[in-house]
């Protein structure tokens, strides 16, 4: 299983319409990511704007091209790109994992 962790900015002064949104995740959303393979997928914030995401999935790359394949993150990440900074497009395809340094398993 490969762990994903990666960062993200959103505007800080959206961060608190962005975590009302996802205390709020479509169902539809939340099946198309478990289907293309995202376990254990949470998002952080720090309280400034930086938000840290981490999931674990068999192949990240095969996941988020899943995802991509899918309307309903089409409309999620269309709906959700306005709350970032430094973005041109979609958030999900600005996600750069993160390398491990260490994992105490």
């Amino acid at each position: 299983m490969q762990r994903v962790c990666f960062l993200l900015t959103v505007h800080p002064d959206r961060l608190d319409d962005y975590e009302r949104r996802h205390a709020e995740v479509w169902p539809e959303m939340r099946a198309a990511l478990r289907e293309a393979g995202w376990h254990n997928y949470s998002l952080f914030s720090r309280g400034d704007g930086t938000i840290i995401g981490y999931l674990e999935t068999d192949d990240f790359d095969a996941a988020r091209e899943a995802m991509a394949r899918v309307e309903v993150n089409t409309r999620w990440q269309a709906e959700m790109a306005p709350f970032f900074q430094g973005i041109d497009g979609n958030p999900d395809e600005a996600m750069s994992p993160l390398r491990e340094i260490f994992h105490l398993d």
